[in-house]
């Protein structure tokens, strides 16, 4: 009976040290199960309604195809209808400080280059900070920029002669002030001395094009999408390109080959939403929106608009924005440039 009692006491033991042991190895298991949870139910929680993207240039413009190319898929994996509006002015300032100052964690934006780096510099009285009030989501498209004449004009150097003899009686054309065709512009004139035209900001890329149709300016800088379809039809004449060639203009020179060098700038696209933007949207949409934009169908599309895809991680943003607002500064210092 003893023999029997002490194997019943050794098998309990036995018993109780297992299920301690199975329990403490699966603690921590158990945690990981629930942290992982946790944050799938985090994440999972945004949005919960419709997504909103405001752009400040009108329909057709560069940014205006670039929000609405990312506008369907990102709805597709968002769950949520995604929602573009066009809040025109003040060269897309006006946009970029309805997104900052927005509360409702489901306002977005698509902004360029001058928003989040030179308007700081240029507007005493900007009405946000570029680099306070947003969350930077994503860069997602880039182009250099094509300098365009009427066809009528000469091309290569011979256009630059023409331009220098023409000096305050010619224009050219941007999509605001502070953008980056105003301030490459304004580069070009620093690298080609007597060049004089003088600066007409107008409301997105396609009025610029219909102005220079019309006779009312003689030159412009624009992304590659928006100028090859009047080059093609002979409206207008490529004189080159800000930095190197380019796949998305594969026949037209760069600018250096008519004598202007150093002209080393592109047009962006980047995803941005308020610095308010919930934890949980920050997450989804640093993981949706680069895997949207490097998929093989996005980019295609993005391409045939006349924009490489990009896709960066919000940090990816960050290092950009920092390294383009030296750049810009130093020619908006340069040249003395100042908006009131």
């Amino acid at each position: 009976m003893r023999t029997r009692l002490k194997k019943l006491s050794a098998f309990s033991i036995h018993v109780v040290r297992t299920t301690f042991l199975i329990a403490a190895c699966t603690l921590p298991l158990c945690g990981n199960a629930q942290n992982s949870l946790k944050k799938s139910e985090t994440t999972a929680a945004w949005p919960s309604r419709p997504v909103h993207i405001l752009v400040g240039f009108p329909g057709g413009s560069t940014p205006d195809m670039s929000a609405r190319t990312l506008a369907e898929p990102l709805s597709k994996a968002l769950g949520q209808p995604v929602i573009i509006e066009n809040r025109v002015g003040a060269s897309g300032n006006i946009a970029a400080d309805l997104v900052a100052k927005a509360s409702d964690d489901h306002t977005l934006g698509v902004v360029i280059n001058g928003n989040l780096t030179s308007a700081r510099q240029l507007y005493a009285k900007l009405p946000y900070d570029p680099a306070r009030d947003f969350a930077p989501i994503s860069l997602l498209t880039t182009a250099p920029l094509m300098l365009v004449a009427p066809a009528s004009l000469p091309g290569g150097a011979d256009f630059f002669a023409a331009a220098r003899q023409a000096g305050s009686q010619w224009n050219y054309g941007s999509v605001g002030n502070g953008s980056v065709a105003h301030l490459g512009m304004e580069l070009i004139k620093s690298r080609s001395p007597g060049m004089a035209p003088v600066h007409i900001p107008y409301s997105g890329n396609p009025q610029v094009v219909t102005a220079m149709l019309g006779g009312q300016i003689q030159m412009a800088l624009i992304p590659p999408g928006i100028a090859m379809p009047h080059i093609r039809s002979g409206k207008l004449r490529a004189i080159g390109l800000t930095g190197g060639r380019s796949l998305l203009a594969p026949d037209v020179p760069p600018l250096a080959d008519a004598g202007l060098k150093n002209v080393n700038l592109e047009v962006w696209t980047a995803l941005i939403g308020p610095a308010r933007l919930s934890k949980a949207a920050q997450a989804r949409l640093a993981e949706e929106v680069p895997r949207i934009i490097r998929d093989a169908d996005t980019r295609q599309k993005l391409f045939a608009q006349g924009w490489q895809a990009v896709g960066t991680s919000p940090e990816g943003l960050t290092g950009r924005l920092k390294d383009e607002t030296a750049i810009l500064g130093n020619i908006i210092q340069t040249r003395g440039i100042k908006i009131e």
